[in-house]
């Protein structure tokens, strides 16, 4: 009998909820046929039959949370020779989220069982789980297991740290305080006392927002710029190019360079705090995430370089990386590497929005709706298209006076659209 373990998924994924099985118990699969479709936190993956054989047994119902390196499929193989030396890796399907750089190296790392909470501990106290051998159920590592490895002075420094929880099997671990001063959950009431509800399980790209979010909230300072931008021109520009050619050039799009740009001149928005280092970490290459609405739920896909491409190839690109959100086709590459991120709830309404920061970015655009309004242009009312935007930015990494010019000349960028003529 072969123990198909459910492999690695992507740097960073610990698990997948099981949205469908391909096969039944007792059926008969051959290599590379498709098992189940798995969800992660950023792609949907269909996982492949690594044998040919029987399926005996099958473990997991949809909508189950299946941790990495937890058995998948039990397969009794119909010819062991064949069987024999092939790895149970996951070869690159048409929705693998594996790159092919890490295929040439995937069939030879080791596959060990562990929990999300045990592999962290791992990496927090540098040693390489893939070299321990698991004294848990199943050969599975244990944080002792972890703990064993270290060495006196490694060991002490964990002493140090604040205690990690207990290893769980359960997706959703419920602390008190997290070593937050003042900081308690207290259960919930029963809600059902006073009428019907509905239990929803917080998975795959929902739990991702919620921890992403969360930790983002809790670790940055958040401080909120917020502006008015007079876009008259650029709007009018905008819709005569696209009248005038094939070109669909949205509002998001010159934003999107104009911040790619500028972003050179103020690199604190386009960096990370390193917390641990003590150490702010400026990138200077400039790719721009966008939020997209999707039927699964919020995503970021990226627009690489953003700086080194004219506005009409950035709407082409966005146009495209949204579509294929839309659809459930998008690949994991394109959903990360971003250093700033821009939100545009404009296209639903609002007058303005105060996002948050897309950890461990350290600065985020809103935007609201552009509505006509009344506006004092040389002593005269007129009417103008403004659009509100706002700027929240990490407080270790940058001061007001710095995010307020950041906004002064991106408004000055946007207001005068002249700028692109030349990027269009």
């Amino acid at each position: 009998m072969f123990e198909f373990k459910l492999p690695d998924l992507g740097e960073g994924i610990h698990e997948g909820e099981l949205l469908a099985w391909h096969v039944k118990e007792g059926a008969t699969i051959k290599e590379d046929d498709p098992l189940c479709d798995m969800e992660t936190d950023k792609a949907t993956v269909t996982i492949p039959s690594p044998k040919t054989g029987v399926a005996v047994k099958l473990n997991g119902r949809p909508g189950d949370t299946i941790p990495v390196g937890s058995v998948l499929v039990v397969i009794e193989e119909i010819d062991d020779q064949q069987g024999a030396g092939k790895d149970a890796a996951l070869p690159a399907g048409k929705n693998s989220t594996i790159s092919d750089s890490d295929q040439g190296h995937f069939p030879q790392k080791k596959k060990v069982a562990a929990a999300p909470a045990t592999r962290r501990l791992a990496r927090e106290m540098g040693v390489d789980i893939t070299q321990l051998t698991g004294t848990g159920p199943g050969k599975r590592v244990t944080p002792q297991d972890v703990r064993s490895a270290v060495s006196p002075s490694a060991e002490t420094k964990e002493k140090q740290m604040p205690s990690i929880p207990r290893e769980v099997e359960t997706p959703v671990s419920h602390t008190d305080g997290q070593g937050i001063p003042f900081l308690q959950t207290d259960p919930l009431p029963d809600f059902s006392a006073a009428g019907p509800i509905e239990k929803i399980p917080i998975r795959s790209l929902r739990k991702k927002v919620a921890t992403k979010t969360t930790t983002s909230a809790i670790l940055i300072p958040h401080v909120a710029h917020m502006e008015e931008w007079d876009v008259t021109k650029l709007d009018d520009l905008r819709r005569t190019v696209n009248q005038k050619s094939e070109e669909r050039l949205t509002l998001l799009s010159f934003v999107v360079k104009a911040v790619g740009t500028l972003l050179k001149e103020y690199p604190e928005f386009n960096a990370s705090v390193d917390h641990e280092n003590l150490l702010i970490v400026q990138k200077k290459y400039y790719h721009i995430g966008f939020a997209a609405d999707t039927p699964k739920g919020l995503i970021v896909p990226v627009v690489p370089h953003a700086d080194q491409k004219s506005v009409a190839s950035i709407a082409g690109v966005i146009k495209n990386l949204a579509q294929k959100g839309k659809d459930g086709t998008i690949d994991a590459k394109e959903l990360t590497g971003s250093t700033f991120t821009i939100t545009n709830v404009g296209v639903i309404g609002g007058t303005g929005v105060f996002p948050i920061i897309n950890y461990p970015e350290s600065a985020i655009l809103g935007m609201g709706r552009m509505t006509k309004k009344p506006v004092v242009k040389q002593d005269q009312i007129e009417i103008r298209k403004m659009l509100p935007a706002t700027l929240c930015f990490d407080h270790r990494v940058a001061d007001g006076v710095r995010a307020a010019r950041f906004m002064r000349y991106l408004k000055k960028r946007l207001e005068d659209p002249m700028v692109y003529l030349t990027q269009v």
